[in-house]
């Protein structure tokens, strides 16, 4: 999956994260709170904050723990929440962490590890996006360009 990115929908102002399927047409849409939205945001955006957020000190102590995150997957949808994992390397064991789908995403972003999606959790709750509707695509990249940590305050 690729991340297309965050924005708030309306009129509800609930945040949402996008994830595209890569060479395909259909979108992951999750919805997420705003201090998650604002942590994938301000790391899209290569925002450095003075001290770390959580997702950043998650990083540092996998970093320092010698702990390679391999991938992050979007494992299902249930009674219309999503569920993850989290999948890591150590000494040569391979370990998988359930984690709620924004914080896997905040941490994918900052450790540059891909995100993949279940193909029954994109068949049950994909929307297709084709080519020709690629204008409202491009409009979510213009909101997100000019999104600011602030418009995910609470």
């Amino acid at each position: 999956m690729e991340l297309t990115g965050v924005r708030v929908e309306l009129p509800s102002n609930q945040p949402i994260v996008l994830l595209r399927e890569r060479g395909g047409e259909r979108y992951l849409p999750i919805w997420i709170g705003a201090a998650e939205a604002a942590a994938i945001a301000l790391s899209l955006q290569g925002v450095q904050t003075p001290r770390p957020m959580t997702h950043d000190l998650m990083k540092a102590i996998l970093e320092e723990l010698s702990v390679q995150v391999q991938r992050i997957v979007v494992t299902e949808l249930r009674e219309s929440t999503y569920y993850a994992t989290i999948q890591l390397l150590h000494s040569g064991e391979s370990l998988e962490i359930s984690a709620r789908p924004s914080d896997a995403i905040a941490l994918a972003v900052r450790m540059a590890v891909p995100i993949f999606a279940q193909e029954d959790a994109l068949a049950e709750a994909s929307i297709l996006i084709p080519g020709e509707e690629e204008e409202e695509v491009e409009k979510f990249r213009e909101f997100l360009d000019s999104v600011k940590p602030e418009d995910f305050e609470s």
